[in-house]
Formats: structure tokens, C-alpha cells, sequence
């Protein structure tokens, strides 16, 4: 396989604009993370055979997603975060005294055909997109890229308490969404 850097984007562009935009939800992004990419592989070619090109160009890929949805939560005023308390449902109102759960959360099935998977993913993908952006980057930087707590918060340069806080706020904002607005048959 070549090295030119025109073959790497032919052979991969399409590949990796589909990859970035299934993670960042937004065309320009993914254009900006793919180009970003292929920028830092001109520059750094350090690319040595030990995989294919294309795990390579992607795990550049995966550094520059990371880093945009950073910038995302970085330069969101506090503000953005959801406050459950100032809703009609605060926290209190899912829990006992003990901590445990009143009404366990609903068990989502994976629906069996593709129709109804396409139409819980749209509704998924809304309910996304309804969250602010530092709690949708924090919840896509450990519930889909699997980072760990101790980087993540590295990264963000928050303390572990305060990750674990927004990750929860996110994660309670996505069920109660999914809860409201997805019907199981």
C-alpha cells in the first residue's frame, strides 16, 4: 500500500468521515476532524507498517475527536449544565432514604427489527442532542470511547467527583428522555 498521502485519502476519507461523524453528530466537525487527521499525518508521518494505514489514520482520528470534544466542554459556560434540582424532578424523587432506586429504570430491549433499531436510535440521537455539550462530551468520552475516569478527567482537567457528577447528570437526562420518548411494544 503507498504512502502518498492523496492515496490515503482516497483509500480512507470516506471511511474516516463516516467514523468521525457517527461520534461528533455534525458534518463540519467531522469534515474539520478528517482534515485535522490527515494534517497531522503529513506532519508527523511516523507511520512504520506495524498496521494497516488505515487503523493508523484512525487512531489519529480518535486523538482528534477526543481533543474537539475537550475544546466543546472547555469553552461551555457552567450554565450549560443540566440542574435537575430546578425541574419539576429532582434527584431525591428517584431514590429512598437508603439510596436505592423507587422505581427501578425501564429495561430498553434491543428491538429485533432493523426499523424499530433505526427509529430507537433516532430517538436516541435526539435525546443527544438534547443535553448540553459538556455533559454529551463527557458521556461520549466514557460511555462510547470507553475512556477511563482517571484520563478523562486528565484531559479535561476536572476533578474525578466533578466527572463522576456530570456523568451521572448525563446519564439521568438520556434515561429520562429515552423513558418519555420511546414507546416499548
Amino acid at each position: 500500500m503507498s504512502n502518498n498521502v492523496n492515496d490515503w485519502l482516497n483509500d480512507h476519507g470516506d471511511y474516516l468521515y463516516r467514523f468521525a461523524l457517527a461520534r461528533l453528530k455534525d458534518t463540519h466537525q467531522a469534515e474539520d476532524a478528517v482534515q485535522e487527521t490527515m494534517l497531522a499525518a503529513i506532519k508527523n508521518n511516523s507511520f512504520e507498517g506495524d498496521s494497516s494505514i488505515r487503523t493508523w489514520l484512525t487512531g489519529i482520528l480518535k486523538h482528534k475527536i477526543i481533543d474537539m470534544q475537550r475544546k466543546l466542554i472547555r469553552e461551555q459556560p457552567v450554565s450549560d449544565i443540566i440542574d435537575l434540582d430546578a425541574s419539576n424532578e429532582s434527584m431525591d424523587d428517584f431514590f429512598d432514604k437508603t439510596g436505592h432506586w423507587l422505581d427501578k429504570p425501564q429495561f430498553f430491549d434491543m428491538p429485533d427489527h432493523a426499523l424499530e433499531q433505526s427509529q430507537f436510535l433516532s430517538v436516541l440521537d435526539a435525546c443527544m442532542q438534547k443535553l448540553p455539550k459538556k455533559l454529551k462530551a463527557i458521556f461520549m468520552l466514557r460511555d462510547v470511547h470507553e475512556m477511563e475516569n482517571e484520563n478523562i478527567c486528565k484531559e479535561l482537567d476536572i476533578t474525578p467527583t466533578n466527572a463522576w457528577v456530570m456523568l451521572y447528570r448525563a446519564r439521568m437526562g438520556l434515561r429520562k428522555c429515552l423513558e418519555m420518548n420511546w414507546v416499548k411494544g
